[in-house]
């Protein structure tokens, strides 16, 4: 099983590209994940990981995540070589997101984006002027 998941803030806006074969669109960022553990007498260590998102996520990240932001990142760990012009192989290790999540407090996030809606991603709640009615729970008939 192949399986990450990351908490950590974005190092940069998220860098948007398209592919040279089908125009399809590639987010990439970079997190800065804070170490578990701090030795005693020293400041917190935090890696920092390469994060590539495709398609409908990619434009997700690149439209909704700035520089500074918390965010949550679940996906899959990747490898890659590749030969340069000079003929030195490079190696590179990332991850491939398949889900992001917002994870900056609500006070955190205030004002960050004016035009996103808070609500996204979230059910709506209760409006005492709807058509439903609010439940206890003592009531049903299950």
């Amino acid at each position: 099983m192949n399986k990450v998941i990351l908490m950590g803030r974005l190092t940069r806006d998220p860098e948007v590209r398209y592919t040279q074969t089908n125009n399809t669109l590639v987010a990439s960022f970079s997190l800065a994940v804070n170490r578990r553990f701090v030795r005693q007498g020293e400041e917190r260590q935090a890696d920092f990981i390469n994060i590539v998102a495709w398609s409908k996520l990619g434009e997700f990240c690149s439209k909704y995540f700035k520089k500074g932001q918390q965010v949550s990142i679940v996906g899959r760990l990747q490898t890659r070589t590749w030969d340069d012009e000079q003929g030195q192989k490079h190696y590179i290790t990332e991850v491939i997101a398949e889900e992001a999540y917002f994870a900056d407090s609500k006070r955190d996030g205030e004002g960050a984006n004016p035009n996103f809606d808070a609500t996204f991603g979230t059910m709506p709640s209760a409006n005492p002027s709807s058509d439903f009615e609010i439940s206890s729970g003592d009531d049903l008939p299950f």
